[in-house]
């Protein structure tokens, strides 16, 4: 299964801008997108959860925060943490939860990372999903991010949904079922496809700054 990489993305951005103008007005204007690789870890799935339903930047503050606490983010090292402790890293309540839910799983190997690679995409989700407070999304973000797979489009991304209405000049965002069949025409680089639409969402946004 090839994957995503530095060097083959512009190779992917290429062949999807000759298909469709609107990627190619992306690519043409604002350039290859950032690959936004992670590493395959239990800390970059931390990190994801902190991203669900906040801003990156609420996100990353958290994420620096825990590792100004702890070091390297591990599972033992979440644990040993308290409420009271992980409030201060700016967890809610909820992802306090999450955080837990998923050190245990590591912990105890019903959830092995190093296995994910040898699964296809849709087993990949199957074993993140059992784990609560974790969902497609989250999911969908560490086979695009981590495991750098060409042909996932995050489920329910509210910056991918608008970025989508503003290029093809929408009236209002497609719902999270709508895009995702929207955009089956693009596999199988929908990754590419999502990085596109978070490069061409974020240039607009700094542009009008």
């Amino acid at each position: 299964m090839q994957k995503i990489s530095e060097k083959n993305l512009p190779e992917f951005c290429e062949k999807l801008a000759k298909k469709d103008k609107d990627l190619k007005f992306i690519y043409q204007t604002y350039g290859t997108p950032p690959l936004w690789a992670r590493e395959e870890s239990f800390a970059t799935l931390i990190h994801i959860i902190l991203e669900q339903q906040v801003s990156l930047a609420s996100a990353l503050s958290a994420f620096n925060k825990l590792k100004e606490k702890i070091g390297e983010i591990t599972p033992e090292k979440v644990l040993e943490l308290n409420d009271k402790e992980m409030k201060s890293v700016y967890f809610s309540r909820q992802k306090m939860g999450y955080a837990r839910n998923l050190a245990h799983a590591i912990l105890d190997e019903s959830l092995v990372l190093d296995d994910l690679e040898k699964l296809s995409d849709n087993e990949v989700r199957e074993e993140l999903i059992k784990i609560k407070g974790i969902g497609r999304w989250t999911a969908d973000i560490y086979l695009m991010m981590a495991l750098l797979r060409p042909d996932v489009m995050p489920r329910g991304d509210l910056a991918l949904h608008v970025a989508y209405k503003n290029l093809k000049g929408l009236k209002k965002r497609p719902t999270s079922d709508e895009f995702i069949e929207l955009t089956k025409v693009w596999k199988p680089y929908r990754s590419v496809v999502a990085r596109l639409l978070w490069h061409f969402y974020l240039c607009e946004k700094n542009s009008k700054e």
